[in-house]
């Protein structure tokens, strides 16, 4: 489980290249893009991480996948380089929401410190800097996207409703509920009786506290022993069929925002909510408005997003090694000569590539 998290951002293993000598690296490089570089290493790195994400989302069509992606890939790398350098040229900081996404991360693990997180990174083999260095791209080119690109966004009502009427057809449900729990786990009691017996009063107590008034999502968050305690408890959708029976028939038969008893499962005493009943069918527009416009908003973000980048491009330096393709290249590029300054540049950013560990 702990390999998920850092999974979500960290990419797959890095590919070393030889090295010579303690000062010389020998490095293909690709790309140039103004003041930085994309190797080989970075463009077979993004590669296999293409391969390993497609495998993971959709092993059947994970070929295909990664056939219709794998020619992108440079233009990925590309993009990330101009964002991150328009990020500095905004004086774009990601210090305080990286702190704050670590936080969330450390919580949702039940870590007690920073610390405690940077080891269990290195137990999965993962280096915690390079994690951080990830996620800090990250960061910041989610927010050069939202404040360059996004904020110019205007979506209308009509657009919302527009996209309503198109994709109704899309938008049938089936019957689901959506569950929040507080679980106090009887998985170290065993066979002794006594502490079955202290977990099933503890969360008694639980019942009791929320029926007399206590924020349900509070409680679970300060008491509950499942994996779900740091999101308040919230479990997600489940359809009919997606449940024990037990569970199907006490849950659909509950409302919106009603409470359960205290129910004995194998994993201990959980508590369950009700945050939302939906029925079967098209949900009403004024139901679904803000997914409905978060929708319309991606949908025209991404080409939004490609004429920001095509513009990035046509006012910066950009050199490409025959046999390999800029997809994303504009045609009004100018062809950039590459002089001893900008290779000289590119020989101290492999120097400082190398010193941090990077190859």
């Amino acid at each position: 489980m702990l390999r998920v998290f850092f999974r979500l951002i960290l990419a797959a293993a890095v590919l070393a290249p030889a090295v010579l000598s303690a000062d010389t690296v020998v490095e293909e490089i690709i790309a140039r893009v103004n003041n930085q570089i994309v190797t080989r290493t970075d463009y077979e790195r993004e590669q296999q991480q293409l391969k390993d994400e497609a495998q993971q989302q959709d092993p059947t069509n994970a070929a295909k996948v990664v056939t219709q992606g794998q020619k992108d890939v440079l233009r990925g790398l590309i993009d990330r380089e101009l964002l991150l350098e328009k990020g500095k040229d905004l004086d774009i900081s990601a210090d305080t929401e990286l702190i704050k996404r670590l936080d969330e991360m450390r919580k949702q693990m039940k870590l007690d410190t920073m610390e405690d997180l940077e080891k269990a990174a290195t137990a999965q083999g993962v280096s915690f800097e390079d994690f951080k260095q990830n996620m800090r791209t990250e960061i910041i080119t989610q927010q050069v996207i939202q404040r360059e690109v996004g904020s110019r966004l205007n979506i209308s009502k009509d657009d919302e409703h527009s996209f309503y009427e198109q994709h109704k057809s899309e938008l049938a449900r089936p019957e689901q509920v959506k569950l929040s729990e507080i679980l106090i786990s009887t998985e170290q009691a065993g066979d002794d009786q006594a502490k079955v017996a202290a977990a099933q009063a503890k969360a008694d107590d639980l019942l009791k506290q929320i029926k007399a008034g206590a924020n349900f999502e509070e409680v679970a968050k300060k008491e509950s022993q499942g994996p779900s305690a740091a999101q308040g408890g919230d479990l997600g959708l489940f359809e009919r069929g997606k449940l024990a029976k037990q569970l199907e028939d006490l849950t659909f038969g509950m409302k919106k925002d009603e409470v359960s008893d205290v129910i004995r499962t194998k994993q201990g005493f959980v508590i369950l909510k009700v945050t939302e009943h939906q029925n079967a069918g098209i949900p009403s527009f004024n139901e679904i408005e803000p997914r409905l416009q978060e929708a319309v908003y991606m949908q025209r973000l991404q080409p939004a997003l490609r004429e920001y980048l095509k513009k990035l491009r046509e006012e910066a330096f950009i050199d490409i090694k025959p046999g390999y393709v800029d997809t994303g290249a504009s045609a009004n590029q100018s062809n950039p000569i590459v002089t001893t300054a900008v290779k000289e540049a590119s020989a101290k950013e492999l120097k400082k590539r190398k010193k941090l560990g990077v190859f």
